[in-house]
């Protein structure tokens, strides 16, 4: 514990990384510009790294530092929860998710009954979109999104890696003994995800079929549809291919699965106002709900 860093230092460290500005961390403090920075720099020599790089107009992480904002951002958050759940409750209200649609429906959705239960004084209001760039609504506490992480305007803290297995309804499922013979059967595509099926066939050493015997969606709620209404064989992000599976809707009918090149990411936007005791438990729930945690 005598190691650990000043929790004062610590607080300097993640607003400044969150807001860009060593001044505006300062305002959002109530300390001085030089005060922050004083932390800062204590803060860098503990550590013996180099955390931010300062240019006249802003500052911005190094390597170090964005490695190190995680685990600081996670440390504060559950030290703030686990204080006001021990000793005042937390702030009830509504707190704003924005995910992609299929994310929102097949993935909070399910889990969010069971979450409302236990914080029936946090009301969620779950908006979605089919695409990441689509403008965002005003009043947004926290977004999830899907890529590879690479937006403007904000910081992308990854949730997990994720991988893509084939589903298909359940009758198909038992005549699929090899991915070579998935292509006897329609392949379902899904829009903005053109590379999964030929990404998983060259996996398996085969030649991806033409694309006479396809068909092709915008969402995978749409493939998700069409699979179990046995109109072929579509690739689902794993986590929600094992639900669909337990439901008895779609089945599993290999084992083989393929990184899918995307992850989940939430998105810390710069100059962002400080989120709510409630926003915070929400975000904190989103992280293990995504991480498989």
């Amino acid at each position: 514990m005598a190691s650990l860093p000043n929790l004062l230092w610590l607080r300097s460290f993640e607003a400044a990384s969150r807001l860009g500005s060593f001044t505006a961390a300062g305002a959002e403090l109530g300390l001085t510009q030089a005060a922050v920075s004083n932390h800062i720099s204590a803060l860098e020599t503990q550590l013996g790294h180099v955390l931010f790089e300062r240019t006249t107009r802003k500052v911005e992480l190094t390597e170090s530092g964005r490695a190190y904002l995680q685990p600081v951002r996670k440390a504060l958050q559950d030290l703030a929860i686990s204080t006001e759940g021990l000793f005042g409750n937390l702030s009830s209200g509504t707190v704003t998710v924005r995910a992609p649609i299929s994310e929102a429906v097949l993935i909070i959705a399910p889990a969010l009954a069971e979450f409302q239960q236990e914080n029936p004084d946090i009301k969620i209001r779950l908006l979605s979109a089919i695409w990441a760039d689509t403008v965002l609504e005003t009043g947004i506490d926290i977004e999830i999104r899907l890529g590879t992480g690479n937006w403007s305007g904000g910081q992308a803290e990854p949730l997990g890696t994720e991988y893509i297995v084939p589903v298909c309804h359940p009758d198909l499922a038992g005549k699929l003994c090899s991915a070579a013979d998935l292509t006897e059967h329609p392949l379902i595509h899904i829009l903005g995800f053109d590379d999964h099926w030929s990404r998983f066939f060259e996996a398996q050493d085969l030649a991806a079929p033409d694309k006479a015997n396809t068909a092709t969606v915008d969402t995978s709620l749409a493939a998700v549809e069409l699979a179990a209404a046995r109109g072929g064989v579509t690739l689902l992000l794993e986590r929600v291919a094992t639900q669909l599976a337990a439901t008895g809707r779609l089945a599993i009918p290999l084992e083989t699965k393929i990184p899918s090149g995307q992850s989940h990411y939430l998105i810390h936007r710069d100059k962002a106002p400080r989120l709510s005791p409630a926003a915070r438990l929400t975000e904190n729930w989103l992280r293990s709900l995504f991480s498989g945690e």
